[in-house]
């Protein structure tokens, strides 16, 4: 499985947005794309994204920005990823929107053993936060 630049830049977006903003101090959009080395326009979708899944809020304006709409314990990195990824699948059997039905389903051996893996990387996804990533 790779992850897409999308949420890699956007998981880094809310790291900085986490150690760096609060609902009276917003981060500019040029100052995350400019500290993280993340293309502008890129990000710039990337939190509409996330804005629009209400992890963030963007206060407009000249001293506008964006922040958490939570505390940073209460975000769930399996959130994010989902908002910028869609449902983690690691092969197109296990997936639960997929409508294909393999041919080898009833007969195949290595079915569980993606399940387990996938099922063990959604619960570490789930089991941590934003908090956890910005602890020293």
């Amino acid at each position: 499985m790779k992850i897409s630049k999308k949420a890699q830049y956007g998981l880094r977006a809310m790291v900085y947005l986490a150690k760096h903003s609060s609902k009276e101090k917003v981060c500019p959009l040029k100052e995350i794309s400019e500290k993280e080395d993340i293309p502008f326009d890129f990000l710039e979708k990337i939190l509409s994204k996330l804005e629009k899944a209400n992890l963030i809020r963007a206060k407009k304006g000249v001293q506008g920005g964006y922040f958490l709409v939570r505390k940073p314990k209460n975000i769930k990195l399996g959130e994010i990823i989902k908002v910028l990824e869609g449902e983690v699948a690691l092969v197109r059997c296990i997936a639960k929107k997929e409508k294909h039905i393999c041919p080898r389903e009833k007969k195949c051996l290595t079915k569980n053993f993606w399940k387990k893996i996938q099922d063990s990387l959604i619960s570490t996804l789930n089991s941590l936060t934003l908090a956890d990533l910005i602890k020293k």
